[in-house]
């Protein structure tokens, strides 16, 4: 991937507030990213999509293997 884009749902991200890999589930009003473990259960939330790094988009996750 070239570039820095901000982060939508289905893209893995890397959450550099919280040190944590996860997947963005929903943005709430543009305001509040959604996020859950790679696996496990769990979520939590960002308000800072600048600090949410793009490990892999949503439609290279989506190929199949």
């Amino acid at each position: 991937m070239t570039g820095r884009r901000e982060p939508w749902v289905g893209d893995l991200v890397h959450d550099e507030v919280a040190d944590r890999r996860g997947v963005v589930t929903d943005v709430r009003g543009g305001t509040v990213w959604v996020l859950r473990p790679e696996s496990g259960p769990g979520q939590w939330t960002s308000r800072r999509p600048d600090r949410l790094r793009v490990l892999k988009p949503r439609e290279e996750r989506l190929l199949p293997s």
